[in-house]
């Protein structure tokens, strides 16, 4: 790097005045992006990469992607600011100074120092100056100078008016306008003893620190000076005669930049001499710098009057545009010592120094070739030529005139068909097809043919190694023009049935002496051997499907690309070739007519939508920029967002390690993170992957967003990791953030020890329960036992009568079994009373059917034969007897009670006395049921039976020969 800028510093100053013709972009930060005040007084970078900017409203913050306003207690203006090795940003206002820390909750925090400072000097105006030792920080007022160490606070008076404060070789000095310049020494300001100078009442505006020994002083009016010891030497630069110099800072070994109220920004070397310069005219939001900061990637950081501008001043990537002007960029070349550029508005050229490793840094003005105006095609050198393809015709460029060659419209492009030098014949593909032309005499171009049968706009052309003509037409295929006895005839087309994956946007060119199609599904090889195209399997594993649209040799080797809107490279410098993408780049090249070209490592050129883009490729490649990553938020969100991380904390490495922990209520819905990575000027180049601990178990793709949310997280402990990577694929730290979404309230500890303590109150309770039931089925064991042991003496007692009492059973087991042939002979008295009425009144309906007075008198007979109960009179005697057996003589008591009771009204006690129906009782006496009904009425008046009594009662209780009971 260093022999990059020690070569970039033999440059020659051409005319004061004249800029480099590259410039690097200029990014604009307006009131409307930060939202604060116009005016921005002082510019410094922390140790986590973050840019803080004093500013009428306050403190400024910026991570790359977001600004932060952070106001002091009384509004004021912001003038100065200083950020110590302890992480404190101290800041100076009108009347008020103190210094901004991190809160628990990672928010800026402010803590004044005023009320440190003796009363009555209180009152002190701005403070302009803020300079840090390794114990003490100094305030500059114009009145005052503050000196704080620790917590104490010391003032010093000037003699006339503090005007300058600054620190360098580690020593602070300040400028009294009447003393002029003093060190601080033995805790007292001494005037630096000077045998030139600076005029009193002139403001030193910068103290530049170059060597151990030398430093450069600047003054409001213009002048520079080299201080060697106490030896001021004035630098003569006329650049700056009339310049009121408001802010210095150094930019490398080197060089320096000045900012000035009129003119903008200057780089100068250490002898004065202008490098380049910046002004509304080169990009600059306005003329007016009121401070100058270099980051720690070399960016310039300017504070405007209005506004605030990065300069990537050490950008690989920077922009020529000739005149100004808005013409597009769509060829170049060197030639001849110089650098011709054509655009839509004509060919311009500039001259090249023969020193400048770096184009870009060329000093000039370019200048536009007469009668060039129009859109500017191709510039190639064929055979020492430089041939211009122009919209007017076909031209030879000499010094700064041009030849005619074809009065034809439209030429795209010039190709020798011979790679020996020189070559006798080229193609030209022009609107309307193929022009050949002779170079005459080894000394001219003339126009000689044109390749017949073919009239196809012909933009991309290639020759391959058997000099056949391959011509590729975005929109109808890919043409071949065979070589056949030097004649260029049989033209053939290829389209997707020749193996191209479609017959739209193919390109053709020739690259490492192989003729290749960029597609939109990759790159293909031609095969001669079968006539078709394939993809290219090498080409495939460096670059996949990509929708490729063109393709460019350097002269490395390597190969540039452009797929969609975005350029890259196949990088070939090392043993592996990798693919390098630019993505600054994305977006600003001019779509369908894309152009490189490539001088050498340090010098590419791309065609864009607004002139060229420079690319020092070698540049590009060293600088790689230290990447850190920096949680910016983190907030919770329901119906109302709640900030609980405001993005600092006492961490100074930058890698957010001592990030407080924070306990949330399961009540909110999600989490959000914010996170950036501060790599100014690279955010195109940086992609984020992030992780939640506790929630996911791998890192999230590649992507560019700079935010994150979760929603709905289950109670427990997370952590939050994210890092960022460059296009290069370095990566940063990983930054953490540490949360716990709080349990609800029925799942909390102490909910827990609730469910605990009543799980034991419930076992508890159940013990006792237990306990007190066993001691009771003690007792009662006990109670049974002795009850039992009483039932044994009862038995034991009643031992002797069971002799009894088995005799006892069998006489009840025998009655049981008279009970069952009893109540067997009724039921066959049943069944016999009913198949008599059955026979009966089948009887009485055959004679009702038949006619014959004979049979109708014998049925009769028969009816009344089985009418007549005889047979069942002797079964009664004799189911009388079986009755009164097994019922205790029943009847026989029954009559001895009832004496006046009838035949009949035994049968019906009896009958009752065994409980059947009254409809079986019925078919044994052989009367219907109302009968039955009425016999029992009889029976129980017969037998002067209470109503309240049953019957049936009655009638249990004479065999029991007990009284029955009410009932």
């Amino acid at each position: 790097m260093s022999r990059f800028f020690l070569l970039l510093f033999l440059i020659p100053v051409i005319v004061i005045g004249q800029n480099t013709i590259g410039l690097p972009d200029v990014l604009h930060y307006n009131k409307q992006s930060y939202t604060a005040g116009l005016q921005n007084w002082d510019i410094k970078q922390d140790k986590n990469g973050l840019i803080f900017i004093a500013n009428n409203e306050g403190l400024l913050c910026f991570d790359g992607n977001y600004w932060s306003t952070y106001s002091l207690p009384n509004k004021t203006i912001v003038r100065s600011l200083e950020i110590t090795d302890d992480g404190r940003i101290y800041v100076g206002g009108q009347d008020e100074m103190g210094y901004f820390t991190p809160s628990t909750s990672g928010k800026l925090q402010y803590t004044s120092l005023t009320p440190l400072i003796p009363a009555k000097d209180q009152t002190f105006g701005d403070v302009w100056d803020i300079i840090s030792t390794q114990k003490d920080v100094f305030f500059r007022s114009p009145g005052k100078i503050f000196k704080l160490s620790q917590r104490t606070i010391e003032t010093y008076y000037p003699s006339s008016e503090w005007g300058f404060l600054g620190k360098c070789n580690g020593t602070v000095i300040a400028q009294d306008y009447k003393s002029g310049l003093m060190t601080f020494r033995n805790q007292q300001w001494q005037p630096i003893e000077s045998s030139n100078s600076i005029p009193s009442n002139v403001p030193v505006t910068g103290i530049l620190e170059i060597s151990p020994q030398e430093s450069i002083v600047t003054t409001l009016k213009g002048e520079i000076f080299k201080m060697s010891g106490n030896t001021l030497k004035k630098i003569p630069c006329n650049a700056l005669t009339n310049e009121r110099i408001y802010t210095t800072s150094l930019i490398n070994q080197n060089w320096i930049a000045i900012g000035t109220s009129n003119s903008g920004l200057f780089i100068i070397d250490y002898n004065g001499n202008v490098i380049q310069q910046f002004s509304k005219k080169d990009g600059l939001q306005n003329n007016n710098v009121l401070c100058v900061f270099s980051d720690r990637q070399k960016n310039l950081w300017l504070g405007l009057n209005n506004g605030i501008d990065m300069i990537a001043y050490n950008s690989a990537i920077k922009q020529i545009n000739p005149l100004l002007q808005d013409g597009s960029g769509y060829a170049a070349i060197v030639y001849e010592n110089k650098l011709f550029i054509g655009t839509s508005n004509g060919l311009f050229n500039v001259p090249i120094q023969n020193n400048a490793s770096d184009l870009s840094f060329t000093k000039g003005e370019f200048s536009l070739i007469p009668s060039t105006k129009g859109q500017t095609w191709n510039l190639s050198e064929i055979n020492n030529t430089l041939l211009l393809g122009h919209h007017e015709g076909a031209f030879a460029i000499k010094g700064n005139n041009i030849t005619p060659l074809s009065n034809l419209e439209g030429f795209w492009n010039f190709t020798p068909l011979s790679n020996t030098y020189p070559s006798a014949k080229i193609i030209a593909g022009n609107y309307k097809g193929l022009i050949q032309f002779d170079f005459n005499n080894n000394k001219n171009f003339i126009q000689s043919a044109q390749i017949p049968n073919f009239n196809e706009s012909c933009r991309f052309v290639a020759i391959d190694q058997q000099e056949n003509i391959w011509v590729s037409h975005p929109y109808h295929g890919v043409y071949k023009i065979p070589k056949i006895n030097n004649e260029y005839k049989d033209i053939e087309v290829y389209t997707q049935k020749n193996g191209l994956p479609s017959s739209l946007n193919n390109h053709v060119y020739k690259i490492k002496n192989q003729l290749l199609v960029a597609t939109e599904k990759g790159i293909y090889n031609y095969d001669a051997n079968k006539n078709l195209f394939t993809p290219s399997d090498y080409y495939q594993k460096l670059l996949g499907n990509k929708s490729i649209r063109y393709l460019k040799e350097d002269e490395a080797g390597n190969i540039w690309f452009i797929h969609e809107k975005q350029i890259g490279v196949v990088d070939y410098s090392e043993k592996n070739p990798k693919v390098i993408e630019l993505p600054e780049l994305t977006g600003k090249m001019l779509s369908g007519f894309e152009f490189i070209y490539s001088i050498n490592n340090q010098n590419i050129l791309l065609g864009g939508e607004k002139s060229f883009f420079h690319i020092n490729y070698e540049k590009y490649k060293q600088n790689k920029p230290l990447m850190a990553i920096h949680i910016k938020t983190v907030k919770i969100n329901d119906i109302n967002d709640s900030l609980i991380y405001g993005g600092f904390s006492e961490s100074t490495n930058g890698n957010n390690k001592s990030l407080p922990k924070k306990n949330i209520n399961h009540n909110w819905k999600s989490i959000s993170f914010s996170f950036s990575a501060p790599v100014y000027g690279y955010e195109s180049n940086i992609e984020y992957s992030y992780q939640l601990e506790g929630y996911e178990e791998t890192w999230s793709n590649w992507s560019k967003l700079t935010e994150k949310e979760f929603t709905n997280l289950p109670a427990g402990n997370y952590t939050f990791h994210v890092k960022a990577r460059s296009n290069f694929g370095n990566e940063s730290n990983i930054a953490s953030y540490s949360f716990t979404i709080l349990p609800p309230w029925y799942q909390t500890i102490w909910a827990r020890l609730l469910y605990l303590a009543s799980a034991l109150l419930l076992l508890f309770y159940y013990y006792t329960r237990q306990k007190k039931k066993f001691i009771l089925q003690q007792t009662k064991h006990q109670d049974e036992q002795q009850k039992l042991q009483y039932i044994f003496e009862l038995e034991k007692n009643k031992s002797e009568s069971e002799l009894v009492a088995l005799g006892k059973e069998k006489l009840e087991a025998e009655i049981n079994f008279k009970n069952s042939e009893l109540a067997s002979s009724a039921m066959h008295l049943v069944k016999k009373g009913e198949l008599l009425s059955k026979i009966k009144a089948d009887l009485s309906k055959i004679i009702k059917e038949i006619e014959n007075p004979h049979a109708i008198g014998e049925l009769k007979k028969m009816i009344k034969s089985l009418g007549e109960d005889d047979n069942m009179d002797k079964e009664w005697e004799s189911f009388s007897k079986h009755f009164d057996k097994v019922q205790s003589d029943f009847l026989i008591e029954l009559k001895e009670k009832h004496t006046t009771i009838t035949g009949n009204e035994l049968k019906l006690s009896a009958y009752l006395r065994m409980n059947l129906s009254t409809k079986e009782i019925a078919q044994l006496m052989n009367i219907s049921v109302r009968g039955v009904e009425i016999s029992r009425y009889r029976l129980r008046k017969k037998l002067g039976i209470p109503t309240e009594i049953s019957l049936f009662d009655y009638l249990a209780a004479i065999q029991r020969k007990d009284k029955p009971e009410n009932g």
